[in-house]
């Protein structure tokens, strides 16, 4: 998380790179103005002899102009903190401070000339409040009072989000949608000469585009086209920010929030859906199985011999399990010869149980003994 200092520095850079700023006053600017005022002061020490007092002005002066200049950034204080500087250096070290007052008016209005822009930055000048030329990145020199950059323009692809809260769809349903917009400034000089704040036009453009969309959509088509409903947002900025010099490159529909209540009711109606479709996907297995059976009966109505293997396969295989027990109709009984055949496998399952159950027997109660055996003992 962000500390008290990053934010205020964060605040300063924001300011610098807007409307209101004349100027970015930086690290460089500051260097610069340091160094010209210790030039001033070592020229006035060794002209007219070391003295601990005129060091100790110019360290403060030239330390108390590089805050104040950081933190204002517009010529009007420029002019005066230079002015008051001077008179102060001068009355305080008259009649030999000539060289400190140059020094400290030198350093005042040349620091903030010299300027720096990034590399993916343009730089938007005014001159008497006129355009006079971008300039690109690298350094730069304003003419002091006179000169004022307008903006800093950031030319990468920059991301915005917005949103639009409870709106209504095209059949009624209170929406809250949550976008992204991926944009580029592509012409400075349009961007900052025609548009008062772009970055906020861009997003506010993209709100209302966003409202305008969604009620002409149907809440069924806005969770299942995510992708045409932000093409279509895309479509209408892109059109509109060409004449300010920014390309809308796309429109990312991140999420779409519905009532509590709706979205419970849409869970049924889904569920009662997928019941549907499973009961036709059985009947129409059922249909399935009844054209084969229908065509199965044509091979075995005129061949009664494949009919009777074919019944006696399936008793077969139903009375291959111990304890298993088939119910047949009479009349199946009749025309295959079920009972002969089932008759036939119960005997053959009573034979092979009567072995298991005599050993059984035999195990459990003692053999009686023999009456010859007992009489000759």
């Amino acid at each position: 998380m962000a500390t008290h200092k990053e934010l205020k520095l964060a605040a300063l850079e924001k300011f610098a790179i807007g409307f209101h700023a004349d100027f970015r006053f930086g690290s460089i600017n500051a260097l610069i103005l340091i160094v010209l005022c210790l030039a001033g002061m070592v020229s006035h020490l060794a002209a007219f002899g070391f003295d601990l007092e005129v060091v100790y002005t110019m360290v403060v002066t030239a330390l108390g102009m590089a805050i104040l200049l950081r933190i204002s950034q517009v010529w009007e204080a420029v002019v005066i903190l230079t002015t008051v500087a001077a008179i102060l250096t001068f009355l305080r070290h008259r009649p030999e401070s000539w060289i400190l007052v140059t020094a400290v008016v030198v350093a005042g209005l040349a620091a903030p000339s010299f300027q720096v822009a990034y590399q993916w930055e343009k730089a938007v000048l005014l001159r008497f409040g006129r355009f006079l030329r971008l300039r690109g990145s690298g350094v730069f020199i304003l003419l002091p009072v006179i000169d004022k950059v307008a903006n800093y323009v950031d030319q990468r692809i920059r991301v915005t989000d917005f949103n639009a809260e409870t709106t209504l769809t095209k059949d009624t349903v209170p929406v809250n949608v949550d976008a992204i917009a991926f944009w580029m400034v592509w012409d400075a000089q349009k961007a900052v000469l025609e548009v008062a704040n772009f970055e906020n036009a861009i997003s506010l453009s993209a709100q209302t585009g966003l409202r305008d969309a969604i009620g002409k959509h149907e809440l069924a088509e806005m969770l299942s086209q995510r992708d045409q409903l932000g093409r279509e947002i895309q479509q209408v900025l892109d059109a509109k920010t060409n004449a300010w010099g920014i390309t809308v490159q796309s429109v990312e529909i991140r999420d779409v929030i519905i009532p509590k209540g709706l979205e419970d009711a849409m869970s049924r109606q889904a569920q009662a859906e997928r019941e549907r479709q499973s009961r036709i996907i059985l009947s129409t297995a059922e249909t399935e199985i009844a054209e084969k059976f229908a065509a199965a009966s044509e091979y075995y109505k005129d061949n009664p011999s494949a009919l009777h293997l074919r019944a006696m396969n399936m008793v077969y295989e139903g009375l291959r399990k111990k304890g298993s027990m088939i119910i047949v109709p009479s009349t199946a009984v009749e025309t295959m010869g079920l009972g002969a055949l089932g008759g036939l496998t119960a005997f053959d399952r009573i034979i092979g149980q009567e072995p298991e159950k005599s050993a059984e027997d035999s195990g459990d109660k003692p053999t009686p003994a023999d009456p010859e055996d007992s009489a000759a003992e």
